[in-house]
Formats: C-alpha cells, sequence, structure tokens
C-alpha cells in the first residue's frame, strides 16, 4: 500500500505530462477516478492529469511530500502529506482519505487541509 500512496504523491511531482500519465494509471482506476479537496475536484484520469497540471503551474518548483505512513482498513487508506515551497517552507499541509477498488488501485481520493478542527 505505501508504494501505491507514494507512487500517488509521486503524479503531483512528476511535471513530465506523458511520464505523469503512466504514474496515473498505475496509481488509479479508470472507472470511476475521482478527486476531491476544498478547492479542487477532478473526474477521469485525463481530467487527473490535468488537475496537477494546473497545480504546477500555480505553484512552480514546489514539492508534495509524504508525511505519514499509511493506515489502512478494509478499502481505506489515509495518510498526512505537505506542499513544500521551494524555500523549504510548507505551503499548504494535510491529510488525504482514498478509498481502493477491488485490483487495489485508488477509487477516490478526498483530501483535508490543515489539523483538525478542535472541539467545540
Amino acid at each position: 500500500m505505501t508504494t501505491l500512496i507514494d507512487t500517488y504523491i509521486d503524479t503531483w511531482n512528476e511535471t513530465d505530462a506523458d511520464a505523469r500519465r503512466v504514474l496515473i494509471d498505475k496509481a488509479w482506476v479508470a472507472d470511476g477516478a475521482c478527486y476531491r479537496d476544498p478547492q479542487l475536484e477532478a473526474d477521469g484520469l485525463e481530467g487527473l492529469g490535468d488537475m496537477i497540471a494546473t497545480v504546477q503551474a500555480h505553484y512552480p518548483g514546489h514539492v508534495m511530500r509524504r508525511t505519514s505512513g499509511v493506515d489502512v482498513h478494509r478499502d481505506v487508506a489515509r495518510f498526512g502529506w505537505e506542499l513544500v515551497a521551494p524555500d523549504g517552507e510548507v505551503f499548504v499541509a494535510g491529510i488525504d482519505v482514498a478509498t481502493l477498488a477491488e485490483d487495489g488501485r485508488i477509487r477516490t481520493i478526498t483530501g483535508f487541509f490543515g489539523e483538525l478542527p478542535e472541539l467545540d
């Protein structure tokens, strides 16, 4: 599972569209691929590639990295991540929750930014 999630993270760092598509195909299922976070959404493998290219254009030189182990049960995985600027400053961090397809690849990712909210 760690290898799968690291391949997913690698898609965010790959600037060559063709190489990025190879990584997307390795990590995601073609049927029903869906990404959602507070600011972005994408459907389908092409949509995922386009979304990542847009983020890279807005934040050139930034690098995505995993910041936690991968916690898995049944068909769900979660892990921490951060987007780091070229100067080493963390631009944004959060967690992603993935649902997995029967073949073990990613079907959906739901991303959350920042720390968990405090109790009311």
